[in-house]
């Protein structure tokens, strides 16, 4: 008896058989639907949260979420959710497609090629579900 699958593998196999044994409709369980379920904010309401409401003089709601883009490509881009829906809200508060991949093309110089791949797959993704006009 040689079994050869690693700890991780064989406690995410026992993770899928748990959650099957719970609910059986979480077997085929999406996280990308799951993120669906949270709207992107309206720019109002951004620039009141995450704007210059609070602080007149500040930064607005888009450049905030650009850099939060950058902090979460800096990261490696291992949060899928948070950068699709990162991006969604940039494209929101104003930021153009070009904006949103120059931000994640500048991390590469410090984050590395890779992670800047994977936030652009993940920007791109995000990028599809809305048209810009002025690209």
């Amino acid at each position: 008896m040689n079994d050869t699958r690693n700890p991780f593998e064989a406690m995410m196999a026992q993770a899928h058989e748990m959650a099957k044994a719970l609910n059986p409709a979480l077997e085929s369980f999406s996280p990308k639907g799951f993120e669906a379920l949270w709207p992107t904010m309206p720019k109002d309401v951004m620039e009141m949260w995450f704007g210059n409401t609070v602080n007149k003089d500040g930064l607005d709601a888009k450049t905030r979420l650009l850099l939060t883009l950058a902090g979460l490509t800096m990261q490696g881009a291992q949060a899928d959710t948070a950068v699709r829906q990162t991006v969604r809200h940039a494209i929101e508060a104003g930021a153009k497609k070009q904006e949103i991949v120059e931000t994640i093309g500048q991390m590469s110089m410090f984050a590395g090629i890779p992670a800047m791949t994977r936030a652009l797959e993940l920007a791109q993704d995000a990028m599809g579900e809305k048209e810009d006009p002025e690209t």
